[in-house]
């Protein structure tokens, strides 16, 4: 047998996939990324939630699945999808890190689905969807806020710390800026009760002109 000969036998390199088989592949990626879509919606945490990215999640399992599925069945196929992968990019911003690890679950879901490890994609996705929930609900256990108050007398610094060490268990100034006329205060507290109490008592001192409590994940206000 010559190359020629080899290379033209395609039945040497493909591996037909019944109807069935792609059927159940990708009916199991969609319940696997529709797995990943509800732990991404009861969990989220950023500023904006997006429907339209969490769909994209189950859209990528499912994809991803089906060009696993063409790649083992033909060797060819397979080569040609490498190269043509290998030069797309993506440039659309992840505005929230956590994305980054959703995309890649999705992603992991598809590769296992339709490489047929289907045990290793239902209990990766189980143990994951729980760790990434449980998580999520810790981190609320003491909410962070960030109060910015402005106020004009030097003294009115000392009440407002005073009343925040009473109503607040922890805090930590963050800024305190002066502009000539007016100060501007902003304290990062954490409580595990609602604080709108402690805005309007501070709001009832003198020479305040403006109390705002801000919700707070460390990197940005809301």
């Amino acid at each position: 047998m010559t190359w020629n000969d080899f290379f033209q036998n395609t039945d040497f390199f493909t591996t037909d996939l019944s109807v069935t088989a792609i059927a159940y592949t990708l009916l199991f990626s969609f319940a696997l990324g529709l797995f990943i879509f509800f732990i991404y919606r009861v969990s989220y945490q950023g500023v904006m939630y997006s429907k339209t990215f969490n769909v994209t999640l189950i859209a990528i399992s499912m994809i991803t699945s089906s060009i696993i599925m063409a790649i083992s069945s033909n060797i060819i196929l397979s080569l040609g999808m490498v190269g043509a992968l290998s030069i797309v990019r993506f440039r659309t911003a992840i505005k929230d890190p956590i994305d980054v690890a959703y995309l890649f679950w999705a992603v992991s879901t598809g590769i296992t689905s339709g490489a047929g490890l289907w045990m290793l994609a239902l209990m990766s996705s189980f143990v994951i969807g729980i760790i990434l929930f449980v998580l999520s609900k810790i981190s609320d256990v003491n909410t962070p806020y960030l109060c910015v108050i402005s106020y004009q007398a030097e003294d009115t610094s000392d009440l407002i710390f005073e009343l925040i060490e009473k109503e607040v268990k922890r805090y930590r100034l963050k800024s305190k800026v002066f502009d000539g006329e007016n100060y501007e205060l902003t304290v990062e507290i954490r409580s595990r009760k609602k604080t709108d109490g402690l805005v309007n008592k501070i709001g009832g001192f003198d020479h305040v002109n403006s109390v705002a409590l801000l919700g707070y994940d460390g990197d940005f206000a809301v």
